[in-house]
C-alpha cells in the first residue's frame, strides 16, 4: 500500500510541472498499480497530495497546478475504469445484438417521450430507417415525414390508448392486412423508460380463424344431424300430394301454382342437400391426378358462360408435372364454385372493363397452389372475414353454402384455401393440396 503512495507524489508532481508528457510511462505503471483499490481512498490521497503541491508552488503556478492536477486523476480513473467499462460495453452490445435478431420490433422511449433504442424488425414495421427515427419524440413521430399516414394513425391510437385509458397492450390489422400486437412496459429496471414490443401474429389469426371455422363447421355438422332428415320427409309429402292436386289446378287454370311449388320444394330440397354435404362431406375418394388436367377441364366447362358473360379466361401452369392426391369429383365442385364466384364477381364491372380470369398452379414446397383471380368488383375485409361462414352470402340468390362446403372438401384433402382481395381490383382465391411425387 505504501509503495503506490510514495510513487504517487512525484509522479503527480511531474505531470504538474510538465503537462504529462515526461511521465506518461510512470503514469500508466501507477494505474495498473491501483487496480482493486477504492476510488475514494485514491481521492483522498488525491486531495492530500495536491494541498502539498499548493503550499510550496508560487501564487501564479497555483491556477495551472490545479487544472493539470485534475487532468491527472481524471484520466488516472479513467484508466481504472476501462477494463469494466469495456466488459460493460461488451454485455450492451451482446444484448442490442439479442434484440436486433428478434422477431418482434422493440423500441424504447425515455419518460420524456424521446426515442433512445430502434431494432431492425421495428424498422421493418414502422417502413422507415432506424437512423431517422432514434432521437425523434414522440410528437415528432405523429408527423414524421418518413413514416406513412397509416403508420402515424396507429402509433397515435396506441399513444391515446396509452394516455386516456391506461391500455397496454393493443391490436390491430395494418394497411397490408396483417394482425400486430401491441405491448407497452415501464419495467423497474429501466428507471422511468418504456419498453414498446409490436409482433406480427397473423399466422395464429390464421390457425385461430381455422379452428374457429371448423368448430362452427362441427356445430352446423351436429344441427343437420338433428333436423335435416326430418325436414326432407314433410317435404316429400306436399310434393307428392302437389302433384296430385295438378289435374285440378290445370282444370281450374291455376296450374301455375302447382309448378311454383313444386319448384320451391325443389329449391328447398337443394339446400338441405347443400346443408348436409357442408356439415359432412363425404369421404374423399383419393387418386393421383395431374393438376394440369384438373384445370384445364375447369377452364373448358367454365369457357362458356365466361363467354356469355364477355369475360376472358387464361391459364397458366409453372409445373407442368405437379400431381396431386385428390377425389376428382368433389376437387371440381369446388373449382368450379370459386370460378362462378369469379364471373359472378366480373359480371358487376363489366361495362367498366374487360373481365378477366387468370388460373395458374405452381409448387410451393410441399404444396401445389392452385390460384384463380378475378379482375371483378373484390370485396371489402368485413366481408373477407366471414367468406367461409355457413350461410353467409353477398349475393341475393345465394344460399352461403358453396364456399363453406368448399373450405371443408379442401381440409379435407389436408390442404387450406386462402382470399386475397382489394376493392375495384379483384379478388384472388389460393388452394393449397399436398402434392405427391
Amino acid at each position: 500500500m505504501n509503495g503506490w503512495k510514495a510513487r504517487y507524489f512525484p509522479i503527480l508532481a511531474e505531470f504538474a510541472q510538465s503537462g504529462g508528457n515526461a511521465v506518461r510511462a510512470e503514469t500508466q505503471q501507477l494505474s495498473n498499480e491501483l487496480i482493486g483499490l477504492p476510488t475514494s481512498v485514491i481521492l483522498r490521497h488525491h486531495e492530500e497530495s495536491v494541498q502539498f503541491l499548493l503550499s510550496n508552488a508560487e501564487p501564479k503556478e497555483r491556477i495551472t497546478v490545479v487544472q493539470r492536477s485534475l487532468t491527472f486523476i481524471t484520466d488516472l480513473l479513467v484508466s481504472l475504469r476501462a477494463p469494466e467499462a469495456a466488459a460493460e460495453e461488451a454485455r450492451s452490445n451482446k444484448f442490442e445484438t439479442v434484440l436486433q435478431h428478434m422477431d418482434s420490433g422493440v423500441a424504447l422511449f425515455d419518460a420524456e417521450g424521446n426515442l433512445r433504442f430502434v431494432n431492425v424488425q421495428m424498422s421493418k414495421l414502422l417502413k422507415a430507417p432506424r437512423r431517422e427515427l432514434i432521437g425523434s419524440t414522440l410528437f415528432r413521430l405523429f408527423f414524421h415525414r418518413s413514416l406513412s399516414l397509416s403508420v402515424r394513425r396507429h402509433i397515435l391510437r396506441v399513444y391515446r390508448g396509452l394516455a386516456l385509458y391506461r391500455r397496454y397492450h393493443d391490436e390491430f390489422q395494418d394497411a397490408a392486412g396483417r394482425h400486430l400486437l401491441v405491448s407497452i412496459s415501464q419495467p423497474d429496471e429501466l428507471d422511468g423508460d418504456y419498453l414498446v414490443s409490436v409482433k406480427d401474429v397473423s399466422e395464429y389469426k390464421l390457425i385461430e380463424q381455422a379452428a374457429f371455422q371448423n368448430d362452427k363447421l362441427a356445430m352446423l355438422g351436429k344441427i343437420s344431424a338433428a333436423i335435416a332428415h326430418e325436414i326432407r320427409n314433410p317435404l316429400t309429402s306436399i310434393r307428392g300430394f302437389i302433384q296430385l292436386l295438378n289435374p285440378y289446378l290445370s282444370e281450374i287454370g291455376k296450374q301455375e301454382y302447382g309448378r311454383i311449388i313444386l319448384s320451391e320444394i325443389d329449391r328447398a330440397n337443394d339446400i338441405i342437400y347443400e346443408f348436409l354435404n357442408s356439415s359432412k362431406p363425404s369421404a374423399p375418394m383419393m387418386q393421383k391426378v395431374s393438376v394440369d388436367m384438373l384445370l384445364r377441364e375447369t377452364a373448358l366447362l367454365s369457357e362458356s358462360e365466361a363467354h356469355m358473360k364477355g369475360c376472358e379466361i387464361y391459364y397458366e401452369n409453372f409445373a407442368p408435372e405437379l400431381a396431386v392426391a385428390v377425389d376428382v369429383k368433389q376437387i371440381k365442385q369446388v373449382l368450379l364454385n370459386l370460378m362462378k364466384n369469379a364471373l359472378d364477381a366480373i359480371q358487376d364491372v363489366i361495362g367498366e372493363r374487360k373481365g378477366r380470369i387468370a388460373i395458374s398452379a405452381r409448387q410451393e414446397g410441399k404444396f401445389a397452389i392452385i390460384s384463380i383471380a378475378d379482375n371483378g368488383k373484390g370485396m371489402e375485409r368485413a366481408t373477407l372475414n366471414r367468406l367461409f361462414d355457413p350461410f353467409f352470402t353477398t349475393k341475393e340468390a345465394g344460399t352461403g353454402l358453396g364456399l363453406s362446403v368448399s373450405y371443408r372438401i379442401i381440409a379435407n384433402h389436408g390442404g387450406t384455401i386462402r382470399v386475397d382481395s382489394q376493392i375495384r381490383e379483384g379478388t384472388e382465391c389460393k388452394i393449397y393440396l399436398p402434392c405427391v411425387e
